[in-house]
């Protein structure tokens, strides 16, 4: 807790940016922002080593609100550059669950002057279902606020259909374990054909994550899938690198 505290007050956090593409116009559309921690001496640390701890000492919320206006400022300041491009950012159960959790993100995206439809909220399926009755009225809250909500980890958690419906979410992200076995499990790739063929049927957008290979992308073509992030198209870059991403990928396409 002491080294995350000298960590934020040291400004050592970074925000690294995960591109996703959207399978059916070939663009990259949005960008889910993944924080990182540069320490000056061991470099830079994975979120899973620290974010725990975070979790438990209550400095997500700090750290999550940080991340948050980080990014919106960042995203907003590629818009004339990138044009409309989305910001998704993960909650953690303590931001979610806080009762001024919408005007905290409406100060957030006001400061940064980015409208509320080109932000996402990502929550875990998990963290959804710890009350699902509170989830469904801060998701309505987040929605009537013009905010997209997504589902991710869908498939590792208990939620039910009858819980998708009463939660007014607009995205289910297919986890990256099932995403894996395309190729190798014909169980799991089962599970994110009938993930694909329900979100759709319940008006929902589907991306799938961790997408790593050119067989795992040619398969959620051929099923349907909304859109993708992972290694087959980019790794979470830093600022920099994803603008010169962009340039590159929009010169390959001009060509």
């Amino acid at each position: 807790e002491k080294l995350l505290r000298r960590a934020l007050d040291l400004q050592e956090f970074v925000v690294f940016y995960q591109p996703q593409l959207d399978l059916r116009t070939d663009r990259i559309v949005s960008v889910e922002a993944l924080v990182r921690w540069n320490h000056p001496k061991t470099g830079l640390i994975a979120p899973s080593h620290f974010i725990p701890s975070a979790e438990i000492s209550g400095l997500i919320v700090q750290l999550g609100n940080w991340v948050l206006a980080t990014a919106a400022r960042q995203v907003r300041a590629w818009q004339p550059k990138l044009g409309r491009i989305r910001l998704a950012a993960n909650l953690s159960a303590r931001q979610f669950h806080d009762r001024d959790l919408r005007r905290h993100i409406a100060e957030i995206l006001d400061d940064a002057e980015l409208p509320a439809d080109l932000f996402e909220v990502e929550i875990t399926e998990s963290v959804a279902m710890a009350d699902a009755a509170q989830t469904a009225d801060i998701v309505r809250d987040l929605s009537d606020g013009g905010i997209r909500v997504a589902l991710d980890d869908f498939g590792t958690g208990y939620s039910s259909l009858s819980y998708l419906r009463s939660f007014d979410i607009d995205v289910l992200k297919v986890d990256g374990s099932f995403v894996r076995g395309i190729g190798r499990s014909t169980g799991d790739e089962t599970i994110v054909n009938t993930v694909i063929g329900m979100a759709h049927s319940l008006d929902l957008e589907v991306i799938a994550e961790g997408v790593e290979t050119r067989e795992q992308l040619a398969f959620l073509v051929s099923r349907g899938c909304d859109a993708v992030q992972g290694y087959v198209i980019a790794p979470a870059l830093p600022a920099a690198e994803f603008e010169s991403f962009i340039a590159a990928r929009r010169e390959r396409t001009s060509a």
